[in-house]
Order: C-alpha cells, then structure tokens, then sequence
C-alpha cells in the first residue's frame, strides 16, 4: 500500500516527533474527516508500505531522526513558493526551504524528490514575470528531476480567507506555460501540471499526474500491482488514499490553503495534540470504532525489476 502524510496537514512542519512516536509503536490511528467516531487503524511496517509519500513546505523538523525510517521507501514533494509573510506567515524563507530540499536530495538521491510551485496566483505584488523569475531561481535539476506546478483554484474557503484573490486567466496561465517549459528544458527538468488539463501540453509540460503509480515505480525501483481506480475530478489518477493527517492542523496559515477552514480552528485542534497519543489530534473516546485496515504490499514479486530512473 501507499501511505499519504500531506494531504490535509504538513506532518513533517508541524508533527515530526509524533510521526517518530509512530513509526517507534508500529502503527498510528486516523479518525475519519467524515465520520466523528470511526477511527482507521494502520500498520507501520515497511513490509506492507510500499511507499510513503510526503508532501511538506517544511521538511527540516524530521531531520533530526531520520534514520527512523530509513527502512521504508519514500517520496518526497516539498513546495517551494515565493510568497511572503502576508501570505504564509509561518513558512520559513525559500533559500532555508531550498537547503532542507538539497539536504534531501543528497541523502536519498534526487528522484526521491519533486519540486512544487503550487498554487500559482497573480495580483499586483506577485506578476507574472516574477513568477517566470522566481521558479527559474528556485528550479534546479542538480537536486530533482521534476517539478509540479499548479494554478490557485477558488474553493469558498479560500475566496473567505484571500479577500481579492482571482483566477490565473488563459493568456497568464499560457505564458507561464511557456516560459515555464523553457526553463524545464534549460534545467533538464520534467515540468508537471496537477489537475490543469492538458492546456500546456503543447508546450511540453507533462499532466500525466504528480503522485501516480508511474511515479511511485519509479521511485522505488520496482513495479507495482495496483488495482485500476477512477480519477478524481475526472483526471486525476494519483494515489491519494491512505492518508494519515487531519484538517485544521496545518499552522503554516496559507491564505490559500484548501485544507483549513480558518486559523481559530487550527489553534483550537494544536491544543488537542499529544505526541504520544496515536491519534494526531485528541484521544480514542469511549463511542469511537476502530476498524483495522487491510493492508498488503502492492509490490509485483513476480516481476518485479529496477525501473528506469529519469
């Protein structure tokens, strides 16, 4: 199985030593965003975790252990944009960023780790030329060999917490599409798009998908047996099951940030985390149900091969 750690919170920013707890119990809990009393149980074991994928603007708080996982195979997607204080107050500076990812790219080797310039919004502070010269500054394919970007999408959540925020239009989103693909041939990058269609194809940009099987084979250097699942918003076929984090929890306060509704509650919910505790968020309570998930390793042992690195 894939086990997601970035989907609704960044465990790596914010929960580094309760994911260590984990790892060192050998399972975690995750109460259902849906159902307030259904709680899924998950093994921690290599064996059946193919992959855990990360997804972080901050991976320097795992550093320190990570050796813990040193058994499992990972894959890294950490965002890098160029956005200040007044629009991710707690996201630490993009060279620091920049450091933790060559960091990364050093110890596990750079096709564990992708770049992500993600959600691209256009206003009178952030252009589109300082886009253009912006990801050329932070894209570097001496550590990675690809990067993923993506234009901001209008959830309601986001328009009540970016006051005046507005789409990318079609002329904007071609030009950066362009220059985009530019700089991914100077670099020798593979340029992504995540859930954009496949509009800049044309340029040479890749939506083939950020988190795919594909992509998770070649992370790990052998295939996988995964069963066929329908896309998501009609495009999408990442692997985004099985992810261990709850919303509300994300401090970084991104003003575009899909996965909070607003910062009282996120503030409410950090009080409510106990590192110890195998729940990210509050206890087991008396009428919660605990299902065991079943978990299996999708590795083909039959035919199972190194994968063509890019």
């Amino acid at each position: 199985m894939i086990l997601n750690t970035g989907l609704r919170t960044d465990i790596p920013g914010f929960f580094s030593k309760w994911f260590y707890n984990r790892i060192d119990e050998g399972f975690v809990y995750v109460r259902s965003p849906y159902a307030k009393n259904q709680i899924y149980s998950y093994k921690l074991n290599p064996e059946l975790i193919d992959c855990i994928i990360f997804c972080t603007k901050n991976p320097q708080p795992m550093f320190q252990s990570l050796e813990k996982i040193d058994k499992f195979n990972q894959f890294w997607q950490i965002t890098i944009n160029p956005y200040e204080k007044e629009i991710e107050p707690n996201v630490p500076p993009v060279d620091d960023v920049l450091e933790s990812f060559k960091y990364l790219s050093d110890k596990l080797g750079k096709e564990k780790v992708s770049l992500r310039y993600d959600p691209i919004f256009i206003n009178e502070e952030y252009s589109l030329e300082s886009h253009i010269e912006s990801f050329e500054y932070i894209a570097n394919s001496e550590y990675t060999t690809e990067a993923v970007i993506s234009f901001i999408d209008l959830y309601e959540k986001t328009i009540r917490n970016f006051p005046g925020v507005r789409e990318v239009n079609k002329e904007e989103r071609l030009k950066i599409g362009e220059e985009f693909a530019r700089i991914g041939r100077e670099n020798k990058l593979n340029i992504k798009t995540c859930v954009e269609g496949t509009e800049l194809d044309k340029f040479g940009l890749d939506s083939s998908g950020c988190m795919t099987k594909e992509v998770v084979e070649r992370t790990i250097g052998k295939n996988l047996n995964i069963p066929k699942q329908k896309a998501r918003n009609g495009e999408c076929y990442c692997l985004l099951n099985n992810d261990i984090g709850s919303y509300n929890t994300c401090n970084h306060g991104c003003l575009y940030c899909y996965a909070n509704s607003n910062m009282k509650l996120v503030k409410r919910n950090l009080k409510l985390h106990n590192p110890n505790s195998p729940l990210l968020i509050g206890e087991i309570e008396e009428n919660d149900n605990i299902r065991e998930m079943n978990q299996k390793s999708f590795i083909d042992t039959d035919k199972s091969k190194q994968t063509k690195l890019i």
